[in-house]
């Protein structure tokens, strides 16, 4: 079986020196040129660490260069796909985006949105992922009803609607590809560790084929449906993540060893992941990161 080629992040941490990383850095981005941006946010903003970058949570900053990122996209690839994260955080990231999206930055038309996990309740429902992201953005948001993939929460088995939804992203990605190829991904974290709605110790967790399986939660309501790890891993991960409640899990990931079986710690660490972390929670992780040029 042929060897697959390492990851930027497996050859970043390999690389002997920073001048053999930069040059690492150059070749991908002229390979990969709408991470360029990326590159310059990581510059001027962040933080390194080797669970990725730390910058402080400034909505304003995030939805600029979100925005840059999208129309990054389209030019490149005539389409920008993100997929959007559930929970209270995001929130006001998508209020600010409603009110953006009046300006000629980004063909909206040729954006495609989808979730990273979704709670088991009617669309319409206050509690809704969808419904919640629908409020604050996408009501008067000039992206096409059919560039909208909420997931569906209509069946009656759980089981039935993630692999609807598992069908709609492979009809949208293509049924041979290994995993969804988002532009971006956002996702929260639990004070527990759970990203998504992977839960320490739902059966989701163990999952290595499919892309989208029901799981449960601790609290109501339980029943969810949720990317897998094999869905998430491979795709550019931005982390929103706001609340003193999350200090304690954002200090086992920065200053010390998190416990394995947490699923942000089975989601692994990724020099191109970006933690987009609240005034309390930056000033935990800061004391363990460096700048980009150390």
């Amino acid at each position: 079986m042929a060897q697959q080629p390492k990851s930027l992040s497996e050859r970043l941490a390999q690389a002997s020196s920073v001048e053999e990383q930069a040059q690492l850095m150059l070749e991908w981005l002229e390979e990969r040129p709408d991470q360029k941006l990326l590159f310059r946010l990581r510059f001027l903003y962040g933080r390194m660490h080797r669970w990725g970058t730390v910058l402080f949570l400034n909505y304003p900053r995030v939805a600029d260069f979100l925005l840059e990122l999208c129309a990054a996209a389209i030019r490149l690839r005539g389409v920008c796909n993100l997929a959007l994260s559930g929970g209270s955080t995001p929130l006001t990231l998508y209020r600010i985006l409603a009110g953006r999206c009046i300006r000629p930055t980004v063909n909206w038309h040729k954006v495609h949105l989808f979730w990273g996990d979704e709670r088991y309740v009617p669309h319409d429902d206050p509690r809704s992922n969808f419904g919640q992201a629908y409020a604050a953005w996408l009501h008067n948001a000039p992206i096409p009803r059919e560039n909208i993939h909420p997931m569906p929460t209509h069946y009656a088995d759980p089981d039935d609607a993630a692999r609807a939804y598992e069908a709609t992203l492979r009809a949208h990605f293509g049924d041979a590809k290994p995993y969804p190829a988002f532009d971006l991904v956002l996702l929260g974290l639990g004070d527990d560790g759970h990203i998504a709605s992977l839960f320490p110790g739902d059966p989701a967790l163990e999952e290595t084929e499919r892309w989208v399986a029901p799981s449960r939660a601790p609290a109501e309501p339980r029943q969810r449906l949720t990317l897998t790890l094999p869905a998430l891993q491979p795709n550019p991960i931005w982390f929103l993540v706001a609340g003193e409640s999350k200090a304690p899990i954002i200090e086992q990931l920065f200053a010390g060893t998190p416990d394995p079986t947490l699923p942000i710690a089975m989601l692994g660490n990724d020099s191109l992941h970006f933690w987009w972390l609240s005034a309390e929670l930056y000033a935990r992780a800061a004391p363990h990161t460096k700048p980009w040029w150390v």
